[in-house]
């Protein structure tokens, strides 16, 4: 268990306190050694968490307290999506203009089913898949490891904001990460060099700096280029976004392979 999150022994207390009462209500008796105890093996988990879980035994139990029942609502909101949801996360990483936001168990769990997938069994390899990630959440809950989302970027800037957009909102990322991404991938230009940029598309040409005329000249020289390439330079530049989406799979496999290295023997 990771013991830097730990409760702290006035928490603990109360903790305990708080499963007297709650089995009372539940017109059970335990004993003050036995709830301690019980508070000792929650206090891995935020204080807030356990709070909601007794809340949650309160109104929905009919029969007795147990540490099962706590826990089970515990890890209820964790924040890790169930294995369907997770499958479904893990699919759209096959779509290279996709932006995914995942969990490291749902990026190990894929890295387990990718043969079977790559084979072209979908069936197999979501029965695979699931194996793999509820085995790793299990472990992952276990050892009290909070969830870890992170994002995948693809290709089309328009689905990273929707994706990035979806994930704040999901409270999966914080808020000033997601705001950092956006910022980044901003569409509405307010500086005269934004408009600048943006009059490259809709033709409401505003004079920018210096700096920014070099790179829009820059820019118009790319486009020019790319008009007058050959049948060969094309064929070229098809590869090399193929290879493009390559090493940002390659990058996902080092990432899980990295994470796996990290999981308890």
């Amino acid at each position: 268990m990771n013991s830097s999150n730990r409760m702290e022994p006035d928490q603990i207390a109360r903790l305990a306190l708080a499963i007297v009462a709650t089995a009372e209500l539940l017109g059970q008796s335990m004993t003050s050694d036995a709830a301690e105890m019980l508070a000792e093996d929650l206090a891995e988990h935020p204080a807030d968490t356990v709070a909601a879980a007794l809340k949650a035994c309160r109104r929905e139990l009919t029969g007795k307290l147990t540490p099962g029942a706590i826990l089970s609502r515990i890890q209820a909101v964790d924040g890790r999506p169930g294995k369907d949801e997770a499958w479904a996360i893990a699919l759209t990483t096959n779509d290279e203009h996709e932006t995914v936001v995942l969990t490291d168990e749902i990026q190990l769990a894929l890295a387990a089913a990718k043969p079977v997938l790559d084979g072209g069994d979908k069936v197999g390899a979501r029965m695979s898949f699931i194996s793999a990630y509820e085995r790793l959440v299990n472990q992952a809950r276990e050892d009290g490891k909070p969830v870890n989302w992170h994002v995948s970027i693809g290709f089309d800037a328009n689905r990273r904001v929707e994706a990035i957009t979806k994930a704040v909102q999901l409270q999966r990322i914080p808020q000033e990460r997601g705001q950092l991404y956006l910022a980044d991938m901003s569409i509405a230009p307010t500086t005269e060099d934004g408009r600048a940029l943006a009059g490259l598309l809709t033709g409401n040409v505003t004079r920018p700096s210096a700096r920014v005329r070099e790179k829009l000249q820059a820019i118009k020289d790319g486009m020019t280029a790319m008009t007058a390439a050959n049948a060969q330079r094309r064929l070229e530049m098809k590869i090399e976004a193929a290879n493009d989406l390559a090493a940002r799979r390659a990058l996902l496999q080092r990432q899980a392979e990295q994470l796996q290295s990290k999981e308890p023997v």
